[in-house]
């Protein structure tokens, strides 16, 4: 299961569909979808798919550093939701239940995933190598779709 709470589910803060609509229609204006992008994040600070859209956006537009930076903030905001530490150098399979899809932590494996997948198109590939190895060790069952960024990886 792929999907992100709050995107698939309709479970955003009141308001927040709103702008992401809004983001999507204006897509092919840069300033304009960013803009609404930001402003739903600053309207629901703690909402997790506001991050996944927002660094799917700056990926989209091959804005990487940017896509990294909202990946990175992703990651802190999802393990103080889930009550573990945001460094992902410090995880192991014990440090919370990452079997859960409807948790923080299923948050934090897919924005590892994106983290992976993001590094390797900025030619960081020993990083996302390094990622990809924690993300095997933290979803065995490849929840989230590891093993796509790791093929990729694995030829590049």
């Amino acid at each position: 299961m792929n999907a992100i709470p709050g995107i698939a589910d309709g479970t955003l803060p009141p308001g927040v569909a709103g702008w992401l609509a809004q983001a999507v229609e204006s897509y092919h204006n840069t300033e304009r979808a960013e803009s609404l992008l930001c402003s739903a994040q600053a309207l629901a600070p703690e909402c997790l798919p506001l991050y996944f859209s927002l660094y799917k956006f700056y990926f989209y537009k091959r804005m990487l550093p940017q896509a990294e930076e909202v990946a990175l903030q992703g990651l802190e905001i999802a393990a103080r939701q889930g009550g573990f530490t945001p460094d992902w150098t410090q995880l192991d399979a014990h440090s919370t239940d990452w079997r859960r899809v409807d948790a923080p932590q299923h948050f934090y494996l897919f924005t590892l995933k994106a983290l992976a997948f993001i590094r390797l198109r900025l030619g960081q590939s020993e990083d996302s190598h390094v990622l990809l190895a924690k993300l095997q060790e933290l979803d065995p069952l490849d929840t989230v779709g590891g093993s796509v960024i790791r093929d990729l990886a694995a030829n590049s």
